[in-house]
């Protein structure tokens, strides 16, 4: 057995539903099933989600203050007045940034932009900044992806006569800031039908009542924005993402198509998958490591030579930034693991980069399933800066909502938030947050799950069937991408691939071996030792076409992947036994010995683990039934042994099969009837022979090993044919006629070889057949 690192949620789906449906809309089994799983039923109800128009997009005047807003600005244009766009470092607000920005330019506007530093100034409006805008003769002051929790700066920025107008998209605080314009769907009295816009979306909206049509010179920035921020990708946010895939794959904006070839994507195959890891993250590196300006400057020029140096400017930060994740995860992982896994993980140290810290802490939730703060320690003020990830089930902002009197400064969603705080709170807060969690979560949050849509079978798995779901794309947030289940299907082969052999490549096939279907598990390399051959593989991931050399077939990509069913791993003939990292590494095993010799071999194993002696009848057989994992460390005296141990052992997962030899019986060939009469009549004629002086002689005489000779004295003597005193064979006279298989030697031996042929010599498939046989059969042979 091999257990998931999820729990799989099987969506149940009433397949008389999906048959019809398919006719109708003439896509295929797999395609229907997951639109019937996302509730869509009828053809006018597939037809919306698949063929959306522009009467997806909302009035933007059903924004709370947009006419207020959009009317001053109008007036702050007329009147020339000196307007600064203030965003945020992330490549949501870079890109609400560059579109709000130039979207006030084409009305003619004099206008700016300011982004702080994160690491000289923070998160968010500051007071510092608003004072240097009032000194540059700002008089209006747009916020874009920010500003909901300003409620000191805009007592600012009215003491200076600046208006100011927020429009952001996080979760509103308890006080709303004293702007002119407070633009946010999510706040009180908002009438606006999508809550979840991202903040580009909200500065599209402006946009959009600003310039009193759908600007659709901006699809491609409101996309990535939207996909980048992870909000939900359905209703209107879901048309604007298509529609911005569409306008990159015919891309003209010269610093996006640098930054497209610097990250090796091709622009006509760009998808959302691409969009979410490889642009969001170049466009985040700036931002993360120093000024975010390159990255809003590389979006609104419009000379291709300054595009090509900003992207490599930005692809080098992001290099940069790949490699300090990589150094702070490990040591944030280093803290996790010496303390212990506890409820609510909170780490940091000092001189972690504050700009990165929020992918660590992704990172974090990835590998150990925990709310998760990681936090940046500023030695000169005290301060620590964090950014916060959840699991399912906690929400991060609400939670942080119970402990603003360690919190002056926080803001987020239930699933991400950033924090600063005195360094001195922080056992506070971690001891609030794990309260809140003991007390919220269920015992079954604390794994994660995987919503499985589709279970299918393999001959489903057509490359039409995955181009039909591609129309449901773009994925995301609210539309995820469709799971789907293979259950119970054969491993033809697996294998470790990648220069680090840190991923495995399979290939499924089903019981006729009429259809096979290639896999791939990225990151999964340490469990190729955990699945041996022929298993039957149940594994969750999604589908895929993979293109190569002119050909395209179908793949599915493994997210998750589990054995149902025991698993035989063969150690037989290793002489390295004691260094395979596999077996030594388990750490709860029951050793099966079958002879009191083998004791001998105890002290070399790990002393957790338990013994079982099959030679001893005292021995505890309770423990065979309760054993998860089993090694078979020498070979069964009786093949009645071997067939009590698997009828007891019911609920085994493992079983290591060892089988130490220490005299070989199947390969020390037994003499034949022939060998016996001639050596009997050899006998008779000298009356006595003395094997210790005359063995050697004999068989090199007749060819034969001095073995056998030995072998044919013992059986003699044990048939009661001979007598032997001190080496000397002498014949009896009139004995009794009896056969050779009545002799205790000539069985032990028969039986031994046969014992060796059936569970040492055999081929892997043989022996799992035979104990796959033995542990159905209630049938126990006698010792």
């Amino acid at each position: 057995m091999l257990y998931s690192k999820s729990e799989w949620k099987v969506t149940e789906i009433e397949e008389s539903m999906v048959q019809q449906l398919s006719e109708e809309i003439g896509l295929s089994k797999i395609a229907t099933r997951f639109l019937v799983q996302r509730g869509m039923k009828t053809k006018e109800e597939v037809d919306a989600f698949l063929h959306m128009d522009e009467s997806s997009l909302h009035d933007p005047f059903q924004l709370k203050d947009m006419e207020k807003a959009v009317n001053r600005i109008h007036e702050a244009i007329r009147t020339s007045e000196r307007i600064l766009i203030f965003g945020d470092y992330d490549a949501d607000g870079v890109t609400s940034t560059s579109l709000m920005y130039m979207t006030l330019k084409q009305l003619g506007a004099n206008v700016g932009f300011y982004v702080p530093n994160r690491f000289t100034e923070g998160y968010g409006p500051n007071e510092k900044a608003f004072r240097h805008a009032a000194e540059e003769d700002v008089s209006l002051i747009i916020t874009v992806d920010t500003g909901i929790s300003a409620v000191h700066e805009a007592e600012v920025a009215k003491e200076l006569n600046i208006d100011l107008i927020i429009t952001d998209h996080h979760e509103p605080p308890p006080t709303i800031p004293e702007g002119y314009a407070v633009i946010n769907p999510k706040q009180a009295m908002c009438e606006y039908p999508n809550k979840h816009l991202a903040g580009v979306g909200v500065a599209f909206k402006v946009s959009q009542a600003l310039l009193e049509r759908i600007p659709e010179e901006y699809y491609d920035l409101v996309a990535i924005g939207t996909i980048a921020d992870l909000v939900s990708l359905q209703g209107e946010n879901r048309f604007l993402a298509i529609k911005g895939v569409q306008s990159l794959s015919r891309i003209q904006r010269p610093g996006l198509k640098a930054l497209i070839e610097r990250s090796g994507s091709n622009v006509q195959e760009l998808t959302e998958e691409q969009i979410g890891f490889l642009i969001g993250p170049r466009l985040n590196a700036a931002g993360r490591l120093d000024s975010a300006d390159p990255a809003i400057e590389l979006l609104i020029t419009e000379d291709q030579m300054e595009a090509d140096e900003l992207a490599q400017m930005i692809d080098d930060l992001n290099k940069e930034r790949q490699t300090i994740v990589k150094e702070i995860a490990k040591e944030a992982e280093d803290q996790v693991e010496k303390a212990g896994i506890p409820p609510v993980i909170i780490v940091g140290n000092y001189g972690w980069n504050a700009g990165v810290i929020g992918i660590v802490a992704s990172r974090l939730v990835e590998k150990y399933y925990r709310p998760t703060i990681v936090l940046s320690f500023d030695e000169d003020t005290g301060l620590a800066k964090g950014s916060a990830r959840s699991i399912q089930g906690f929400d991060m902002f609400q939670s942080l909502s119970q402990c603003r009197d360690w919190l002056p400064h926080f803001g987020g969603h239930p699933m991400a938030a950033g924090l600063t705080m005195k360094m001195e709170h922080i056992d506070q807060l971690r001891e609030k947050l794990t309260a809140i969690a003991l007390d919220t979560l269920k015992e079954s949050d604390w794994k994660k799950s995987l919503s499985v849509d589709l279970p299918v079978s393999l001959n489903e798995v057509t490359l039409q069937a995955i181009y039909d779901l591609q129309q449901m794309a773009p994925f995301g947030m609210g539309n995820p991408a469709p799971k789907v289940l293979l259950e119970d299907v054969n491993l033809r082969m697996i294998k470790k691939i990648g220069a680090n052999e840190d991923h495995l490549k399979m290939t499924f096939t089903d019981k006729e071996n009429s259809t096979e279907l290639d896999g791939i598990a990225f990151r999964m390399g340490e469990s190729h030792q955990h699945i041996s051959p022929l298993s039957k593989i149940s594994t969750v991931g999604k589908l895929s076409v993979n293109e190569w050399n002119g050909q395209s077939k179908p793949q599915f990509v493994i997210e998750d992947l589990k054995v149902n069913e025991w698993q035989l791993f063969d150690l037989r003939g290793d002489k390295r036994w004691l260094q395979n990292k596999q077996l030594m590494g388990v750490e709860e095993c029951s050793v099966v010995l079958f002879h009191q010799e083998s004791r001998k071999w105890l002290n070399s194993l790990p002393t957790q683990w338990k013994t079982i002696e099959m030679f001893d009848t005292s021995s505890n057989r309770r423990q065979l039934s309760e054993a998860k994992n089993l090694l078979l460390l020498d070979l069964p005296a009786t093949m009645g042994q071997m067939k009590e141990l698997l009828h007891t052992c019911q609920d085994v997962h493992r079983i290591y099969a060892l089988f130490l030899i220490e005299e070989d019986h199947f390969f020390k060939a037994i003499p034949s009837r022939d060998q016996f009469k001639w050596f009997y009549a050899f006998l008779l004629k000298r009356q006595q022979f003395d094997a210790q002086k005359n063995s050697k002689e004999l068989a090199k005489h007749k060819g034969w090993q001095e073995t056998s000779i030995q072998f044919m004295c013992k059986v003699f003597f044990e048939l009661e044919f001979v007598k032997i005193n001190n080496g000397v064979v002498q014949i009896q006279n009139q004995p009794v006629k009896k056969d050779l298989a009545e002799s205790f030697t000539y069985q032990k031996h028969i039986e031994q070889s046969d014992i060796e042929n059936e569970l040492f010599y055999s081929s892997y498939r043989a022996l799992k057949h035979w104990m796959d046989k033995g542990m159905k059969d209630k049938q126990l042979t006698s010792v």
